[in-house]
């Protein structure tokens, strides 16, 4: 299965994917899971140990792979590079591992728009395709509030987004745009957890403001994440309400993808 995990800021989309990548494990499914958030925080989510994080390089800041495999140093726009560099031991070689997840940081594309043709964002996008065309394992991408990692050449490998939101107007907008983006790329399956839920009355909120996306699951707001954070532990080791409820979304998916 192949998720991407997006969301406005805060909402809890890194703690959904630390989640979904220990309930998988626990499945007895490999797992690579994939932080593409500008300002990284994944490994810490998951619970890695100081020395493996701070051995992990995003791939966008990596200058000399990046012009060893395309031909053209970062940064340079409008020259002559490699549209299909070789990534596909990138992975592999340049991620860490602990208690069976394998995390990879993929970093951002600096300069340039959205729609920049440079050495860095090529890498990327033939880096993802890869992975979700070839890789034989659970892939989970935690993404920034948009769909930026993906396009419409990986859209269908896609198995599913979900787009975490709190129950809250600004939260739900932000889901309704991403949903947009996803829906301009063409990414088949599209859903909504609603999240840092505290009451019956934010679960009908949620319910009741979706952008027209089905609910697959809550997750309760629970102190274990704010423990989590403070003693970097994986939530999944201390929350068993959290387990349960992560364990109804991925058992959701799994019925939805046969």
């Amino acid at each position: 299965m192949k998720l991407a995990i997006s969301g406005k800021g805060g909402v809890g989309k890194t703690t959904l994917t630390s989640l979904l990548a220990y309930t998988f494990v626990n499945q007895n499914f490999n797992v690579l899971a994939i932080d593409a958030d500008p300002s990284p925080c994944l490994g810490d989510a998951l619970g890695f140990p100081r020395e493996l994080i701070q051995g992990l390089t995003p791939i966008a800041e990596m200058g000399d792979l990046i012009a060893e495999r395309t031909g053209a140093k970062p940064g340079t726009f409008g020259g002559i590079f490699k549209m299909n560099p070789r990534v596909d031991d990138i992975p592999d070689r340049f991620s860490a591992t602990h208690r069976g997840i394998r995390l990879l940081e993929l970093g951002a594309v600096k300069m340039g728009g959205a729609g920049c043709i440079c050495a860095e964002s090529v890498l990327l996008k033939q880096l993802v395709t890869i992975i979700l065309l070839q890789r034989n394992e659970v892939v989970l991408m935690d993404l920034y509030a948009g769909v930026e990692h993906l396009g419409r050449a990986t859209s269908d490998m896609v198995d599913a987004l979900l787009i975490v939101a709190e129950p809250t107007a600004r939260s739900l907008g932000t889901a309704a745009q991403i949903k947009q983006l996803a829906t301009d790329i063409k990414i088949p399956q599209l859903y909504l957890v609603g999240s840092k839920i505290a009451s019956p009355a934010d679960r009908d909120f949620i319910a009741e403001n979706s952008p027209g996306l089905p609910v697959i699951g809550f997750l309760s707001a629970d102190p274990a994440v704010l423990r989590a954070d403070r003693e970097r532990a994986p939530v999944y080791d201390l929350s068993p309400t959290l387990v349960t409820e992560t364990k109804a979304i991925v058992d959701a998916l799994q019925s939805d993808a046969r």
